[in-house]
């Protein structure tokens, strides 16, 4: 574990195990023990990177009052560089996901495989950009502590889980406010790759919590329909977040994808 200097900010970065290199993108606003389940099952097969992205858990703090989604890939270029590092299996969770595919656009050379979970394609409608900016307002006016106990409401199953609400909770607590905003206006303004999903050319899963009330089914199978040779599952008992409240089958699933990559 380090914080690499990727140019004008530094990234902490969780670099366990050997093997082919698999790059975790966090979700928001999460950090990278989203990802400490997945870490600690596939450490002895992969070297697993779980970055805390621009801003996020233990990295540099942000100046930035909007963070787009390409701002974010392209950190992670530069860390798979730094790393030394020529190609990683990316594993992007909800806005993750939208990181995930900038990455491709922006360089599709570095990527082995992608598992796009829990994520769309499409960009906001104009009720979505509507509800980050009203999430903006209420940030400052409610504060994290509400704004985690609405995510435990929306992102976990029903009843959620003791042990995912508590790290749910943790890491949405722990996101400095900055960092929170310039998100939501990144996530409002991105682009819709949905144009770009036929030019995906290296293995990908799709993968979904069956419970899952923000990304319909329907988002989950354009994906897979339209990427040539995606391949999709759904984690029963789990709704937005599978990787902390199912983790055993999702690195099960993750495991078994990337033994057929």
């Amino acid at each position: 574990m380090s914080l690499i200097d990727i140019g004008d900010t530094r990234l902490f970065v969780r670099d366990e195990g050997e093997g082919s290199a698999v790059l975790f993108i966090h979700g928001y606003p999460l950090d990278h023990t989203v990802w400490l389940d997945q870490v600690a099952g596939m450490r002895n097969r992969h070297r697993c990177i779980a970055p805390d992205l621009r801003g996020y858990g233990m990295s540099d703090r942000t100046i930035e009052t909007t963070l787009p989604m390409r701002r974010f890939a392209e950190d992670l270029v530069t860390l798979v560089d730094r790393l030394e590092l020529e190609r990683v299996d990316v594993v992007g969770l909800s806005m993750g996901g939208y990181v995930a595919l900038a990455l491709w656009e922006l360089a599709p050379q570095v990527v082995r495989s992608m598992v796009l979970m829990d994520t769309r394609a499409g960009a906001d409608n104009e009720a979505g950009r509507a509800k980050r900016d009203a999430g903006i307002t209420g940030l400052l006016t409610d504060g994290r502590a509400m704004l985690a106990s609405n995510l435990v409401g929306a992102l976990l199953s029903e009843p959620p889980s003791p042990d995912a609400a508590a790290r749910l909770r943790t890491m949405v607590e722990s996101t400095p406010y900055e960092t929170i905003i310039a998100s939501l206006r990144g996530m409002r303004d991105r682009s819709d790759r949905t144009g770009m999903l036929g030019t995906i050319s290296v293995p990908t899963l799709v993968m979904s919590g069956a419970d899952d009330r923000l990304m319909s089914a329907e988002d989950q199978a354009l994906m897979t329909d339209t990427i040539p040779g995606a391949t999709a599952v759904v984690v029963e008992g789990a709704s937005h977040l599978p990787s902390i409240e199912k983790p055993q089958e999702t690195t099960e699933a993750l495991r078994e994808f990337l033994s057929r990559v």
